[in-house]
């Protein structure tokens, strides 16, 4: 099987580097091993919140200066400011054309309120997410009776310190008793399927009508829209006063639908997802990626001008902490991570945990190297890359972004100068 481009890993970074090879044409194929972090996420997308001295940022772009002095090996500040500019207007842009609604800039933060009802600096937000500051004296935090993933008590008591008359209420909705009664089943993605239904949605709107007349706003877990917004703005239109979503414990229904929203973009542009597989071996001759060999095609070999690596860190298993070291998972590609365990992490669990920095080294094109030889065909992008703490500085999608952008703009000029 050939292809222009082949993709490892399908989150954020290799369907935002598909997506952008496939729409100049390019012929792709991305292969998943399965849920990505994005259903994990509470749907917004940060591009940089903090430096890493712990200086917030406001302003992203006018940051990246000061980053580079204290950062030189981060994503960022490989690729060069410039190169961030650009490709932070065009990623707004390419979610558009995914049909992704999301509120923000990258010329400035804003800050969203999390699911305990603080606040937190941010590039992107769902449109149904509330924001700082916020317009209402009186705020109603709504809660489902047994759902287990939004604590309105706690959103409550963090909105209260802003000086807000916040209260709590519980919705019982029947029509959840099934999923209820199984607590491993009552998850937000469960629930929203059962809300997105025409005639639930019918009485929840009741039930919501009756607590939005004593208050400015309601706050709702984010229970609501698997496939799109729109369940959102038929239940707002019909109540006297504005209605948030809040995301919720994993598996987040905002994240998910982001994750749908960017899969279908790539298929509708012809590229081609291969789920629930894994690359198992791979081929390299003469410095270049000359095939892989995956868990479901077993002895047939797929091949590639260009091999995209977006495997992840360690939560989708594209990083691998072994009792010798942290390596990268597919390749052995050279890694950057500290030598002794016991520098892995600090007992202080707030405090910013050296092994989120561990990762594979690039240069400033994004072409990894093994055993101190660069990989031509190779390119790595995401959070399997070294130099940046997605957490602590807040800049994990904006990181994969990013990378994805650069990576796709490279190869289609190597495509270019090829034809």
């Amino acid at each position: 099987m050939k292809f222009d481009s082949l993709i490892i890993g399908g989150g954020l970074a290799g369907l935002v580097c598909g997506i952008r090879l496939a729409e100049a044409g390019l012929h792709c194929a991305i292969v998943s091993r399965g849920q990505s972090a994005l259903h994990f996420s509470s749907g917004s997308l940060d591009l940089l919140a903090q430096l890493p001295d712990g200086s917030p940022v406001n302003s992203p772009l006018n940051a990246l200066e000061a980053l580079k002095q204290q950062a030189p090996e981060h994503p960022y500040s490989l690729m060069g400011a410039d190169n961030v500019r650009r490709y932070a207007a065009e990623s707004e842009a390419l979610l558009a054309r995914c049909n992704i609604t999301l509120t923000g800039s990258y010329q400035q933060n804003h800050q969203r309120i999390t699911p305990l009802g603080t606040q937190r600096a941010t590039w992107l937000s769902p449109e149904e997410i509330p924001v700082a500051p916020l317009a209402w004296q009186r705020i109603t935090v709504v809660g489902i009776a047994g759902f287990l993933d939004f604590q309105p008590e706690l959103v409550a008591g963090s909105l209260a310190e802003n000086n807000i008359e916040v209260q709590v209420a519980e919705l019982t909705l029947p029509a959840l008793d099934t999923l209820r009664n199984n607590p491993s089943e009552f998850r937000a993605a469960n629930i929203a399927r059962v809300l997105d239904m025409p005639e639930q949605q019918r009485l929840l709107i009741e039930e919501l009508k009756t607590l939005a007349n004593n208050t400015d706003a309601l706050f709702l877990p984010a229970c609501l829209g698997s496939e799109n917004s729109l369940a959102w703005q038929n239940i707002s239109r019909q109540l006297s006063c504005p209605l948030h979503l809040l995301p919720t414990l994993p598996p987040s229904v905002l994240g998910m639908r982001m994750s749908q929203q960017l899969r279908r973009r790539f298929q509708q542009l012809g590229g081609i997802i291969m789920p629930g597989d894994a690359v198992v071996n791979t081929e390299v001759e003469n410095r270049n990626v000359r095939a892989l060999f995956t868990r479901n095609h077993g002895e047939v070999p797929l091949r590639a001008r260009h091999i995209v690596l977006a495997s992840g860190s360690f939560f989708s298993n594209g990083l691998q902490a072994k009792f010798d070291g942290i390596r990268e998972a597919i390749f052995g590609l050279d890694v950057r991570a500290p030598t002794q365990r016991e520098d892995w992490s600090k007992e202080d669990f707030f405090s910013p945990q050296p092994y989120l920095q561990a990762g594979v080294t690039v240069d400033e094109h994004f072409h990894p190297s093994r055993d101190g030889q660069r990989i031509e065909n190779l390119f790595a992008i995401g959070s399997v890359l070294a130099g940046f703490d997605p957490i602590e500085q807040g800049c994990g999608a904006g990181v994969s972004m990013m990378g994805a952008l650069h990576v796709a703009r490279q190869i289609l000029e190597i495509q270019g100068r090829n034809q």
